[in-house]
């Protein structure tokens, strides 16, 4: 007997997602407005050579973090890694946080989107009011997301398509313009040595920038989360590791030379590019240097479907880590039932009126409330990364001493131990940094910026302890961990591959 959502307890996800879809999904995750707009106010801020040094830096970490995703998710394919991971290798308790911080961080980031995506409309449409549009699209995700995961995986991949053919051709336009073959004369290193260049305000500059960067990268993860409902995880993982991270860093490392070279930090627009105004964001600046006078239109359209493709991932990642709280009982058990298109209907649902919830909260007040969800979600982001490397280092730690022949693994992670190590102790220092960041920002301290900077630490923390508490469960001992990859082998397998 079905419920009014078509949810039946007696069926799994099923897997429907191919490689492309997968590849598409990391990449796709990674590429929004912090590429397309916001890459300008971090030249203006540390300086061509920090800024780079800053993104190369965090492109190590989020390498480690790759790395160690690849070899658990490989060999252990779930739809709720982090809450699934947490669980078996460090604590219950541990692992019941980390679902539901993963399930805010993406619920809170689903609202920002929409919020986006109506600011943006404003472009096309000034007189329309963009809460409107916000909830159109907020409408438009919920009805793609109740469709089977081929078709979330469909678009998304197209979604990503558009973003990655945009960032090509803008490399492309970039390199010929920085070699004066389109755009006037060469610039040469000008701008590379302009005022305070390559670096400015050294070392602070490229600490701010530093943080920024960490939340561009965040959305890599999503490969864990889809090998779960991958057709075959033990070689579709393997090849989204190798082959995105590469391509993610090129990306950014390029663009940001590219505007490093054409746009000095001193143009005041650098810092002015926003979602509202388009017109000045770094892309579009160098798309008018090149004599492109519909650069604006044709950004604010590749603008929107990243916002929208990022919304849509975002929807897909919160409803996975509530539909995984729902099946380990951490959360009401309806959420762990799917619909007959295998598709957690009620997760879906709940998350979506969360987002609408948060949405609702910038309309009420000076939308402080709202500002507060933002700046967590984003600091929940590091936290789940904390969490990646922490239980691969207790996962190949449990492996070793269990006997297991590292050749079992399909997939194994580079320079273990020190991979995790090394992220984990980078990403506490980002979380370390955002109280500072905050108040080097101008905005005024005390308790308030306080609490705005650590809301998703302390709600973390909470959920950890308090639970602890509760049940009294031990801290999982690494020779007796869980390490049968269970989860892959109840999920359904749909035979058909085609969207």
């Amino acid at each position: 007997m079905s419920s009014p959502l078509g949810i039946t307890p007696d069926e799994t996800l099923r897997k429907g997602l191919q490689s492309r879809h997968i590849s598409m999904l990391a990449l796709g995750g990674a590429i929004g407005t912090g590429l397309f707009v916001a890459s300008g106010a971090t030249i203006h801020d540390a300086g061509p050579g920090g800024a780079l040094a800053a993104y190369a830096l965090m492109g190590v970490m989020v390498f480690f973090l790759m790395q160690s995703l690849g070899e658990m998710s490989a060999y252990m394919p779930c739809s709720n890694p982090f809450e699934e991971y947490g669980t078996r290798f460090v604590s219950k308790s541990f692992g019941f946080a980390a679902g539901w911080n993963y399930w805010f961080n993406w619920s809170i980031t689903l609202a920002a989107e929409v919020v986006a995506a109506g600011l943006i409309m404003r472009f096309w449409l000034p007189d329309v009011p963009s809460w409107i549009w916000s909830l159109v699209f907020l409408g438009g995700l919920l009805a793609l997301n109740l469709f089977a995961v081929k078709a979330f995986g469909e678009a998304e991949f197209w979604f990503a398509s558009i973003k990655v053919i945009a960032v090509v051709v803008f490399l492309i336009v970039g390199v010929l313009m920085v070699v004066g073959v389109i755009g006037g004369p060469s610039p040469g290193f000008e701008n590379w040595t302009v005022g305070d260049a390559p670096f400015v305000d050294w070392p602070l500059g490229m600490l701010s920038v530093f943080l920024i960067a960490g939340f561009a990268f965040q959305g890599t993860e999503m490969i864990a989360v889809a090998a779960g409902e991958a057709i075959e995880p033990k070689s579709a993982i393997p090849r989204a590791v190798r082959t995105v991270f590469f391509r993610i860093l090129i990306f950014y490392i390029g663009t940001l030379t590219i505007i490093a070279f054409l746009i000095p930090y001193t143009n005041p627009d650098l810092l002015d590019a926003s979602d509202e105004n388009v017109a000045v964001a770094p892309f579009t600046l160098v798309f008018k240097l090149a004599g492109i006078d519909a650069a604006a239109s044709i950004m604010n359209a590749v603008i929107l479907i990243a916002i929208l493709s990022a919304g849509n991932a975002s929807l897909y990642a919160a409803t996975r880590a509530l539909y995984g709280l729902g099946v380990q009982g951490n959360a009401p058990k309806v959420f762990g039932k799917v619909s007959r298109t295998g598709i957690p209907a009620a997760a879906v649902a709940a998350t979506v009126a969360i987002g609408a919830l948060c949405f609702l909260a910038s309309k009420v007040g000076d939308g402080k409330a709202y500002t507060v969800l933002v700046t967590a979600s984003s600091v929940a982001g590091f936290i789940t990364w904390i969490g990646i490397a922490w239980a691969h280092y207790r996962f190949r730690k449990a492996w070793n001493l269990q006997g297991r022949p590292l050749d079992a693994l399909p997939y194994k992670a580079w320079l273990y131990p020190l991979g995790p190590i090394v992220a984990l102790l980078m990403c506490v220092a980002v979380i370390a940094g955002q109280y500072y960041v905050a108040v080097r920002g101008g905005e005024e301290g005390g308790v308030e910026l306080w609490l705005t900077s650590y809301a998703a630490l302390i709600l973390f923390l909470g959920l950890w302890w308090g639970h602890k508490l509760i049940t009294r469960d031990p801290t999982v001992d690494p020779r007796t961990a869980d390490l049968t990859p269970a989860a892959a082998a109840s999920a359904h397998h749909d035979p058909d591959p085609v969207a």
